[in-house]
């Protein structure tokens, strides 16, 4: 038996987004996520440090909105890297944290503005991703 057979039978492998070197470059020097935003409108990460910006600001309708459009460039990205709609999205690799962080504040902000149903299916899509994003992303924003 091949191990890709082996492989196969385990599931999918897990998808690893490529590096956004431009974007960190770009935080590392002290820009401003807003900014770089244009520039970068793919980048899960910045639409998610948007999304968790308004929410520490209480702007939990911005919030949603930014993590919106985080999840779904993020869903882009990971379909543009192999993934076919499920399987694992290790949060230890960096360039995943942008889109998981970006699908935690949809979630975190639909459960804020009442949406039913949207939460539970979001805290299961985290889960099936990566079973310790959630923990990840809670303990670094304490």
């Amino acid at each position: 038996m091949s191990d890709e057979f082996r492989t196969n039978l385990l599931g999918p492998e897990p998808t690893r987004l490529p590096a956004e070197s431009e974007v960190y470059q770009g935080l590392a020097m002290g820009q401003e996520a807003r900014d770089l935003v244009v520039k970068h409108p793919e980048s899960s990460l910045l639409w998610a440090i948007l999304a968790e910006e308004a929410w520490d600001e209480g702007s939990t309708v911005e919030s949603y909105a930014y993590a919106r459009v985080g999840y779904h460039r993020g869903l882009d990205a990971l379909r543009r890297n192999g993934w076919r709609g499920a399987g694992p999205v290790p949060w230890e690799h960096e360039p995943n944290q942008g889109f998981l962080r970006a699908l935690y504040s949809l979630g975190r902000a639909a459960a804020a503005i009442g949406e039913v149903g949207e939460p539970e299916r979001i805290d299961t899509f985290l889960t099936e991703s990566d079973p310790a994003a959630k923990a990840a992303i809670e303990a670094s924003q304490h």
